[in-house]
C-alpha cells in the first residue's frame, strides 16, 4: 500500500480498501453525529459488513476507473476521507467529495487531500471538470470550495432528501485550464 504525505504535520492520504473495514467502521462511530450532519454515510456504514460492502464498491469503481476513496491519517489513525464519488473519464467529469470527524477539524486536512486527488484527476486521468456538491447550509465543505479556487454554479432548490428533510444543494467546480493556471509554480 501507498500512503502520500499530505505536509509535515504527520497527515497522509492513502487508498480505503475492504480489508480495511474494521477501522472504517470505528472511524465513522468516533464521527458518526458530526459527520452525519450534511452526508448520508454514518447511515449507511452501520456495522462491519456495511463497511466492507462500501469499501468494496470503492474497490471496484477503482477498477473499473469510474471512482476511488482514500482516507485521510493523522498521526496513524483515520480521521476522514476524500473521495471521487462518480468519474467519466470519455466526457472528463467527476465529482469529488469529503467528510472528517470532529478530532481533525481546523487543520486544513481536507483541503490538502482534495487538492492531492484533484491533482491526480486532472493530471493522470485527463479529468476536465471536477465538481463539488454541497448542501447549502454546510459552510465548512463550501469554504473549503473558495479554498480550492471552485466556482459556485448555481442552487438546486430542495433537491436532496435528507433526514426527513429537503435541503438546497450547491454546484462548484473548477476547470482543468484554470486549476492548473492557480497551481504554484514549482522552485528550481
Amino acid at each position: 500500500m501507498f500512503a502520500r504525505s499530505l505536509g509535515d504535520d504527520g497527515a497522509e492520504l492513502r487508498p480505503l480498501e475492504p480489508w480495511q473495514a474494521a477501522e472504517f467502521l470505528a472511524h465513522i462511530d468516533r464521527g458518526r453525529e458530526f459527520i452525519g450532519r450534511y452526508i448520508g454515510l454514518p447511515d449507511v456504514i452501520t456495522d462491519l459488513a456495511s463497511a466492507r460492502e462500501y469499501l468494496r464498491t470503492y474497490a471496484e469503481k477503482a477498477a473499473a476507473d469510474t471512482g476511488r476513496v482514500h482516507g485521510i491519517h493523522w498521526d496513524g489513525e483515520l480521521v476522514g476521507g476524500v473521495l471521487l464519488r462518480t468519474m467519466d473519464v470519455a466526457r472528463g467529469i467527476a465529482e469529488a467529495g469529503c467528510w472528517l470527524e470532529p478530532s481533525a477539524v481546523g487543520r486544513g486536512l481536507v483541503t490538502r487531500a482534495v487538492r492531492v486527488l484533484i491533482d491526480w484527476a486532472v493530471d493522470e486521468r485527463g479529468i476536465h471538470r471536477v465538481e463539488w456538491w454541497v448542501a447549502s447550509r454546510n459552510e465548512p465543505s463550501i469554504a473549503v470550495a473558495r479554498r480550492l479556487g471552485m466556482s459556485r454554479e448555481g442552487v438546486l432548490r430542495e433537491s436532496y432528501p435528507y433526514r426527513g428533510k429537503r435541503h438546497d444543494m450547491e454546484i462548484w467546480s473548477v476547470l482543468a485550464p484554470q486549476w492548473r493556471a492557480a497551481r504554484p509554480t514549482p522552485a528550481v
